[in-house]
């Protein structure tokens, strides 16, 4: 299956919980962190819902 890589561009500091437990999820946490997941539905709706945080890195 196709791998995505995901960029933690935004801070979680003063943001609602639902959107921390989103990262954390994702495996983010701390500004810069990379993570490489699979390309699946739920992976690109937790995108969706953080557009303001995360950013997909191309390569």
């Amino acid at each position: 299956m196709a791998k995505i890589k995901i960029k933690q561009i935004g801070s979680p500091i003063r943001r609602p919980a639902d959107q921390k437990k989103i990262l954390v999820g994702l495996g983010l946490g701390k500004m810069n962190r990379v993570v490489e997941l699979e390309d699946t539905a739920e992976v690109r709706g937790a995108i969706k819902k953080l557009p303001h945080m995360v950013a997909v890195v191309e390569g």
